[in-house]
């Protein structure tokens, strides 16, 4: 492997992704970088899957980047999150360790591999909420108001991404992006993937496991010190359900069966998000995440030496 050299081990939610790169990390000298949108997040470690004991084989604790590194409610976005996996890649190569990008959220990891100039345009409240009020016609005839240059590869099939796209064009009307010079780097992405009803299967005992082990009380906690509910519903899933089951909205058998079920669908987006990076041009090793862990990590390992 070359001194800028970068490994990528992406997955859908409960695959096994960290468990394989803290395997991966051990082997090779390396170190973590989590591209999961919410374990930035302090006091949010149940909810958000953090499984902090996993970096840790036998006496041997695994450095990682990107976790607590924020307060619950803070603001951050995807041009945040590549300034700061630049800052720790950077870190980490200058000390001579393999830097490995290890989560689920698909849009981050996609913004490290394929330039995306547009990340970089702030977020015009104001606008949003003027946006927010069209449907989604309306706001294909807006955004048919600025240039092609602007709008030509705008993702259509979201009311979200079109609000977004006419912010982003409404901006570069008046604006110019400031080209930020980045650190080249040699890449292989490895993806983990589990059959249907295995996935299921997975994700549904995990659940189990993180409500016996305190995930309600640990909303509980977030919301007496100060965490509004709007914010906690605003980072979705197990914090939505669990806020509205706090709230008296649902009964726990309602919570379990209804929170199992949207974070299986949300394993179905992660999965969706992943072929299309693919059919961008980014090449993904798939890997059988029913495979044990050090049969995973060989496979990589093995691969890896070929770069």
């Amino acid at each position: 492997m070359t001194k800028n050299s970068l490994i990528i081990i992406l997955g859908a939610t409960a695959s096994g992704k960290t468990k394989l790169a803290v395997q991966v990390a051990k082997e090779l000298n390396g170190e973590i970088i989590s591209g999961d949108s919410r374990q930035i997040f302090k006091k949010m470690d149940i909810g958000t899957g953090k499984d902090l004991d996993e970096y840790r084989v036998g006496d041997i604790e695994i450095p990682h980047h990107l976790i607590n590194i924020l307060e619950p409610g803070d603001r951050y976005n995807v041009d945040a999150f590549k300034n700061d996996f630049y800052h720790a890649f950077q870190d980490i190569t200058g000390r001579n360790k393999i830097p490995i990008l290890c989560g689920g959220t698909g849009m981050y990891i996609h913004s490290i591999l394929q330039n995306q100039p547009y990340t970089a345009v702030p977020v015009n409240e104001e606008m949003r909420l003027k946006l927010i009020e069209l449907t989604k016609d309306d706001l294909i005839v807006e955004l048919g108001k600025y240039s092609n240059e602007y709008t030509k590869n705008v993702d259509l099939s979201s009311k979200k991404r079109l609000v977004r796209a006419v912010e982003i064009a409404e901006y570069l009307n008046y604006n110019t992006l400031q080209e930020i010079e980045r650190p080249e780097y040699d890449f292989i992405v490895f993806g983990l993937k589990n059959e249907v009803g295995r996935a299921r299967k997975a994700i549904l005992e995990r659940l189990e496991l993180r409500l016996q082990n305190g995930m309600i009380e640990e909303v509980m906690d977030l919301l007496a010190s100060g965490v509004s509910k709007e914010i906690l519903v605003f980072y979705g899933l197990e914090y939505k359900f669990i806020v509205n089951y706090l709230s008296g909205n649902l009964s726990y058998d309602e919570l379990r069966l209804k929170l199992g079920t949207a974070i299986c669908q949300f394993a179905k987006r992660q999965n969706t998000f992943f072929r299309k990076m693919e059919k961008d041009g980014i090449l993904i090793n798939w890997l059988d995440a029913s495979i044990p862990t050090d049969l995973l990590k060989q496979q990589v390992i093995q691969k890896v030496s070929l770069i």
